[in-house]
């Protein structure tokens, strides 16, 4: 029988897509023979063509190669700000047959220090900002972009050899957490980065007059796939914001007449409340897409009215590189993943009998599809430990609770898995605890998810101190210590002092009853 969301499928387009049989640096070099001289990136005023954009990628993949003995499969970080020098070190890592590691440019240190040690990558690509975070790493060449080494390396005159990766070949490695807070990498192939970029394109029709506002990080699956990659698969062009503000944002709009805009629903109640941005033109805008938080309808609406435009929502996650939901232009629904897009199928589960439940029953959210990821790098058993099988078919539990209407569309209620979701960015209470615990006033703590208006939820902490900190130590220094040990959006906003932490016969720590004594309030 034909999935029920098929009623509501655009009109326009296939079902199905065929099973990409190329590489995702070939996409480059097909718009750089299409369109040479057209406007690849546009970055602080400064526009890099795509034919220029293939030289710059061939000097430093033959640099990475020969100067820095690169080989093929072989993981290099990347860790920066969104800037034309992030589009031409990720093209040159891949046109070098090697792995992309994207990385936050938020890490400090030691966060930085997990991922290099786990994905055992001996080459970096950074910002000069970030260069301090590499001393003392086991890192054997450390290119910084805009820097001497960037410009010796294009200099160099080093050409790339042949490419000889192939469509199921690692090539993309962005990491995720987990309830443990141990960082996994999601190992992702040409293959299934290609089924989501091509699906993404086709599905925001993105053509080569496309022009995107790239505020979204490209470090992150949705800036990745939907803000860079599917533009350069339709030769449009990419106007790059480094770091989030909305006026210049908007002005950035009027100017470049931007079409596409992806993004977190922070961004456009931030650009929305700007009496400034509002006073410019944006009205090219003809496609806003975004996720990772629900949209405030009250906002979708003062969205749609300045811009005619509908806020189009999906859902993904690092493991599915990005979109496996998606709403239909033509139908959207508000405050709602969407349906599944291409050759994408799913369920909702009972997370305890795997029962398959029916429209308007609550359960876990379950995938299955082509743009999964092929394994969790070096964690056989958590991978292992992901999937479920379901009529005989392997579907990847997502964690996340929600349920499907009567048309096939799926709602998010609640999470299996301990996760804040600030703003878009990802945050596990696990990976922060063992951050605070380091604390020499913190006897024991919790972290929780607390309401935020702008955020959607921000990081709250519930500390106990040890008995002779009680009454010294203050929020405020223990947030301002915070600073020094972790990435700014993983740092408590909050801070509750109780006497003790709620816990089971056993001695488990109950941090759902914290978190629901949370929103209860």
């Amino acid at each position: 029988m034909e999935p029920r969301h098929f009623r509501f499928w655009p009109p326009h387009l296939p079902h199905s897509l065929a099973a990409p049989s190329t590489t995702v640096h070939a996409l480059l070099e097909a718009a750089a023979l299409r369109h040479p001289d057209k406007p690849a990136t546009i970055h602080l005023g400064s526009a890099l063509s795509y034919g220029q954009l293939r030289q710059q990628v061939d000097a430093l993949a033959g640099h990475l190669q020969r100067a820095c003995g690169v080989n093929r499969g072989d993981r290099v970080i990347l860790d920066m700000q969104n800037s034309a020098h992030w589009v031409v070190a990720c093209f040159a890592i891949l046109r070098a047959d090697a792995v992309v590691v994207p990385l936050s440019p938020m890490n400090i240190a030691g966060e930085l220090a997990q991922y290099v040690a786990d994905s055992d990558a001996k080459v970096a690509i950074a910002g000069e900002e970030v260069a301090a975070h590499f001393s003392g790493l086991p890192i054997e060449h450390l290119i910084l972009a805009g820097g001497k080494t960037w410009d010796d390396a294009l200099a160099a005159g080093h050409g790339a050899g042949p490419s000889v990766a192939q469509p199921d070949d690692l090539c993309m490695m962005p990491y995720t957490s987990g309830s443990t807070g141990q960082p996994k990498g999601c190992m992702h192939t040409h293959a299934t980065i290609l089924h989501n970029v091509i699906g993404s394109a086709i599905w925001k029709n993105v053509s080569p007059e496309s022009v995107a506002l790239a505020t979204a990080p490209f470090f992150h699956v949705t800036g990745l796939v939907h803000s860079l990659l599917a533009l350069v698969y339709a030769g449009g062009s990419i106007v790059i914001q480094p770091r989030w503000d909305p006026l210049a944002a908007a002005k950035l709009v009027e100017r470049h007449r931007c079409t596409h805009w992806d993004n977190v629903p922070t961004m456009v109640v931030d650009l929305l409340s700007h009496p400034g941005a509002l006073e410019h033109d944006l009205s090219s805008l003809r496609f806003i897409f975004g996720g990772g938080a629900a949209m405030p309808e009250a906002i979708a609406q003062k969205l749609f009215d300045i811009c005619g435009v509908h806020y189009i929502e999906g859902y993904g996650m690092t493991e599915t590189i990005s979109q496996t939901h998606i709403n239909p232009a033509q139908r959207p629904k508000k405050q709602c993943l969407g349906i599944p897009t291409f050759d994408t199928e799913s369920l909702v589960i009972d997370p305890a009998s795997f029962a398959v439940l029916g429209p308007g029953e609550q359960g876990e959210i379950v995938v299955r599809g082509p743009q999964l990821l092929v394994g969790y790098w070096n964690n056989e058993q958590a991978y292992r430990e992901s999937w479920v099988e379901i009529e005989g078919r392997r579907f990847f539990r997502t964690g996340d609770l929600g349920r499907m209407d009567e048309d096939g569309y799926f709602f998010i209620s609640d999470r299996l898995k301990r996760m804040i979701n600030a703003a878009g960015f990802k945050v596990w209470p696990a990976e922060v605890e063992a951050a605070m615990y380091k604390h020499p006033s913190i006897q024991e703590c919790c972290i929780v998810a607390s309401p935020d208006e702008r955020r959607g939820e921000t990081v709250k902490l519930v500390a106990v101190l040890k008995p002779e900190a009680q009454g010294k130590v203050t929020a405020a220094e223990i947030i301002d210590w915070a600073r020094g040990q972790m990435a700014a959006y993983k740092i408590p906003r909050k801070v509750e002092f109780s006497d003790a932490l709620p816990r089971t016969p056993s001695g488990k720590l109950q941090w759902r009853v914290l978190q629901e004594r949370e929103f209860a309030k």
